[in-house]
């Protein structure tokens, strides 16, 4: 685990300096931000938006129960929680270098891989409280 020198002072982002009701209005500013680049740029992440703007409606017609609905919805916002890191990891990346670098295919693929995973978990929840 890494330390901060004794002879060297702690020192905080100037960015986290707000609190209060003022903290809370800017943090909600910055995801809208943030979920208007990713709707706008990443085509992955509008097909998924459009793909839960049907899946939640059928989640509460289809499911039996609370938690069934609660279960069905949590998989398909889970897919849009992890596409929203994965490119964040992507657009990391590519401002550090867009040249080809092993350990940027590395971070890039396994951003990818929890998406797939995610997905997955889409497929497993839906398949077995509709058809089990």
């Amino acid at each position: 685990m890494m330390s901060t020198p004794p002879n060297k002072p702690v020192t905080t982002s100037p960015f986290k300096g707000k609190t209060g009701i003022r903290r809370l209005i800017n943090a909600f500013g910055y995801s809208l931000e943030g979920f208007k680049a990713a709707f706008v740029h990443e085509d992955a992440f509008r097909q998924e938006v459009f793909l839960a703007i049907v899946l939640i409606p059928l989640a509460i017609y289809l499911g039996n129960s609370p938690v069934e609905q609660a279960m069905l919805i949590a998989s398909v916002l889970l897919v849009l929680i992890v596409e929203l890191l994965n490119s964040a990891i992507e657009a990391a990346v590519d401002h550090t270098s867009t040249e080809h670098h092993a350990l940027a295919k590395q971070a890039k693929d396994i951003g990818s891989a929890a998406v797939f995973i995610a997905l997955l978990i889409v497929a497993v929840v839906w398949g077995l409280i509709l058809f089990a």
